[in-house]
This record gives structure tokens, sequence and C-alpha cells, in this order.
């Protein structure tokens, strides 16, 4: 981690046991970028080897501003043998912070204090819900978030962190500013999914441990010991996060991908919920809370092997641990039973091709406004290009080549899902997978790709035109354009539109002038045409010329 991040050091002098001595209090920097956080690490010299550190000894952090509000945050372990442990704090708030530091185990207590100071930033903070505008986000600082997410489950699977890197700056240059990322998985390889170029190699593992493993390379029976953590495994997502939050990046932190495989599950429903999984969740709350660039999800495709009471009960659980309130959700299938649940921020489905489409998207956007709490409504997924399994639904499900699920399919899906006020998440090709071909790619199961790759440059047209325009005041009115086509509309102030047929009319109200762009969905070609008056074409604008592909106008008063 960088020193800039380390903030205060606290170093305990303990020889004989852990509360031989004071705490001896070390001030390394009395500054801290506000939404950085301030990091506290205890050293302890001769650690009891009969305990348990990640069980059997707790950290706290209580933080209190010069108003008076307080955050009590968690530490964490972050050694195999209980020698080192760390407490992370994200302040909010510019000025003097006072904190005290308790260390326990066994019913003994050691406390310190300190204070350090906050200063300003440029950081953008955590992400929230736009309370003006709750079908879309916002961060702490103001700034309005465009959803622009692809898939990226065994990124730390890849063994050569530069790879992590490199491929965290390539989806950075495409303007992803969201990945998917599993904490915990394992499988045998890509033909899992069909997927089969994707495979374990020397550059790429499916075998994901976060606990420490009698046999960390079977992927049937590693034996885990649940209730101690192989920290080099969370070292590495650490280093992750850093990188994505220098690049503008939120991670989705993902506790379970497949979690009917092997041993991907190593409480199964016997024991889901109780005290050694809340542990696992306690943990991942504790050492990446104040990374103020991510959310979580806590269980993608849960009811393949957790039920709904099991969701409700984590959900609730993962919140109650995150002091900064992190969003949070859970993937699922085409329909979100917990639209009403407290612990949901955001509205995940997985509905594939054209059925979760335009139509789907504005059915779930009704069916959560009919709860009386509008959240964001998310295609988390709707089927990856060039990823042709035995499922889907629509005409695309089947079809390989031109017809099927390719990179400018897929946007244009995605246009779909966005005319509607929604968002969506996406997945490149895997073609170029991990341990076969050219060894350079692995799309939406890594991240990692290469040049022959392009579907990310369609999306970020798309993010860059929604960003051209207030979207998170537009409204889906299509009753104002002509039929087949989409629009968004801030109606007598701001239009945007996607076509889908040959004609584009659109009706205005009277005495208004519009600026108007063309923008190309395919290139990001962007041309300035004439200014339009309503007053001159009978109350609306109308494209002149036959459209021959999809296209998007935007309509912005003048």
């Amino acid at each position: 981690m960088k020193k800039s991040l380390l903030g205060l050091v606290l170093l305990l002098g303990l020889w004989a046991n852990l509360f031989a001595q004071p705490l001896k209090l070390v001030l390394n920097e009395d500054q801290v970028e506000v939404y950085d956080f301030q990091e506290i690490k205890i050293n302890i010299k001769k650690p009891d080897s009969k305990l348990n550190p990640f069980k059997q000894v707790q950290l706290l952090g209580t933080f209190t501003t010069e108003n008076g509000v307080t955050k009590t945050v968690a530490g964490f372990c972050d050694s195999q043998d209980g020698s080192l442990y760390r407490l992370r704090f994200m302040p909010d708030q510019v000025g003097k912070y006072n904190f005290e530091v308790i260390l326990s185990q066994n019913g003994k207590t050691q406390k310190t204090a300190g204070t350090f100071e906050a200063i300003a930033s440029s950081r953008k903070g955590v992400l929230r819900l736009d309370k003006d505008h709750p079908w879309h986000f916002k961060f702490d600082n103001g700034d309005h978030y465009f959803w622009n997410s692809t898939t990226a489950y065994w990124m730390l699977g890849l063994k050569n962190e530069a790879e992590i890197l490199a491929s965290i700056d390539r989806l950075a240059g495409y303007g992803i500013n969201r990945i998917r990322v599993a904490i915990n998985g394992r499988a045998h390889g890509g033909e899992r999914w069909s997927e089969p170029t994707v495979v374990e190699s020397n550059n790429f593992t499916f075998k994901l441990n976060p606990w420490l493993a009698e046999k960390p390379d079977d992927l049937d029976a590693p034996n885990f010991d649940v209730t101690r953590f192989e920290v080099g495994h969370w070292q590495k997502l650490d280093r992750l996060l850093a990188h994505c939050r220098e690049r503008g990046i939120i991670v989705s932190i993902i506790f379970y991908v497949d979690g009917l495989d092997h041993a991907c599950d190593p409480f199964k429903k016997a024991n889901m919920g109780k005290e050694d999984e809340q542990m696992y969740y306690a943990y991942a709350a504790a050492r990446y809370s104040a990374y103020e660039n991510i959310m979580w999800d806590i269980a993608n495709e849960y009811h393949l092997f957790r039920t709904p009471e099991w969701a409700d009960q984590m959900g609730s659980f993962l919140k109650s641990k995150d002091p900064y309130n992190h969003l949070i959700s859970v993937h699922g299938r085409a329909d979100f039973p917990f639209r009403k649940s407290p612990w949901v921020d955001v509205v995940m489905y997985q509905s594939w091709d054209e059925c979760g489409g335009y139509d789907f998207m504005m059915n779930a956007k009704r069916l959560q406004e009919e709860t009386g709490r509008i959240l964001p409504a998310i295609n988390e997924e709707y089927g990856y290009e060039g990823h042709y399994p035995p499922w889907g639904c629509g005409a695309t499900a089947a079809k390989e080549g031109p017809d099927g699920r390719t990179g400018l399919n897929r946007s244009q899906l995605a246009w779909e899902i966005c005319m509607t006020g929604s968002y969506q998440t996406t997945g490149e090709t895997a073609e170029y997978g991990t341990g076969a071909g050219e060894d350079t790619g692995g799309g939406w199961i890594n991240g990692r790709g290469n040049s022959k790759m392009t579907m990310l440059k369609y999306y970020k047209i798309l993010k860059d035109a929604f960003e051209r325009t207030e979207y998170w005041n537009l409204s889906p009115r299509n009753d104002l354009i002509s039929f087949g086509n989409l629009c968004l509309a801030n109606e007598g102030q701001e239009y945007l539109i996607y076509t889908r047929v040959q004609h584009c009319r659109i009706k205005l109200p009277a005495g208004q002038k519009y600026a108007v762009t063309m923008i190309n969905p395919r290139t990001g070609t962007v041309t300035q045409l004439p200014d339009a008056d309503s007053d001159v074409d009978n109350r609306a604008w109308q494209y002149r010329k036959n459209l021959e592909t999809n296209t998007v106008f935007l309509l912005k008063r003048k």
C-alpha cells in the first residue's frame, strides 16, 4: 500500500504476551485526504499461538469529528500468525478527528487515543442513490454517475498482478466505471459455461482460496478452515481495489460465484448464515469498507445454492457491518424478490437477450414503483458477447455469427435498456482465453483483453452520449416519437432519441428552438445538425433522410 495511505501507525511493543505493556502510539502522518482512508497498524511481537487471531481478537476504533459525529469501525487481522492487525477509517469531512482504539481478547482490553486531521481533496466519495432522482446515482461530492459496467468474475485468478493492473487500465480506457469481481469461486474450467478456451494454466487459475486450505490446489476437497483467512488472497484484492480507485472504477465485491460448484461453498445449506459464514462477511466489511470505490453483491445467482431468507439475513448483516453504507444488492434471475427489503439499494436482474430488453426493464421499473420505494434497476446479465450456452431467450439466443450475441448486438440491447432510464452490465468475449491460443484474453471471465476485442468501444459511445445530457432528468416518452423508436425526455428542455426504424420524427412544444446533435452509435461520429424550430414543422422536428442504421439524436432547448 502507498505510504500516503498508511496514515497513523500504532506500534505495540508486546514482548511476553499481548498485554504486557501499554499501547505505544506513533504518528507517521497526521493528515489524510477526505475519502482516502487513515490506516492504523498494530504489530504484535510475540502473538499467542494458541489464539485464533481472526476469531478471538477484536480491534475497534471510534472516531469523532469536531462537531461530535462519531463512527465506530472494526479492524482485522492481516497475518496468518496474528502478528499484524489493521484498522481503516475513511473521513468524510474536513477537520480534526479524535479517536480511541481498543484491542481485546479473552475479556482483556488495551486502549489508546489520538488525533489526526482530514484535509480537502478532489475525491468523489462513496456512490449513493440520488435522493432527488432515485432511479439514478450520485457520489458524495454531488457528481452524477452513469453506470457502465462489465463482468470480470475471476480477475483475482490472474497470477501475474501486472496483468490485473493492465486489464483495469484497459477497461478504464473504454469508460468502464464498474467491474464485478469475486472473492470466492472454484471451477474446473470454462467449459462449465461453454467457454472451452479458458482453462487452468501457469498464468490463470479458477481456484480462489479466501480461507486457509489444507489442499489449496484440490478442486473438490481443499479442506478449508473457515475460521482462518488466507491473507495473501485478500491482500491481492486490496491492491486491485486501490488501482481501481485511482482509475475511477467501482468494484462490486461478490462473495460467491456459482456457489453450487465444487468446494466454492464450504458452509452448505446446513451451516448457511451461521457464525462462521457471518465472520466471512464481517471480515470483508472490516477490510474493504474504507475504500470509497466499492459496493457489495452478497452472492452471484444466490437462488442456485441459497434461499431468499438467507439473502435477507446476510444482506441485513452485511449492511450492519459497513459503517459507510456502500450500495448493496444480490444477483439473481428474472425476478427480484427483495424489492421491499430495507438492506437493498439496487434492484438487479438476470434476463437474457431480447427478453431482458426494453419491455422487461420498463416492467421492472413499474414493479418497483408499486412498492412505494424507487430504486435503480439493472439488467446485470443479459448475454455475453460470443457466448452461446444452451440457455437464453429471444431471437439471438441460439444464433451465432453476425445475428447472434456480437458486441454490436449486445450494445444495441444495452441502448434499449438504458432508454428505459435503467442500467446494464455487459461482458466481453472469452474467446481469447487464458491457457489457450494467444493467452491474451479472458473477457467476462477475468477481464483480460486484447486489440481484437472491440466490443466496449460501443459502450463508451453509449456512455458518452448519455453524459452529453442531464439523463437523470429524463423519463421514457415514446408517446412523443415516431413508432418503433425510443425516446427519453425532459419535455420542452431536452430529448434523447434512439432510432430503430428508418424514420425519426418527434413532437415538440410550440415556440421553441433546439440545438440538434446526431451521433452514430457504431463509430461515435458526432454531427451538429441545423437547429430545430418547432413552429416551422407543425410543433415537431423530423430528420429528413431515411436512416440505414440505428442513430442517436440529442435535442437541447436553446
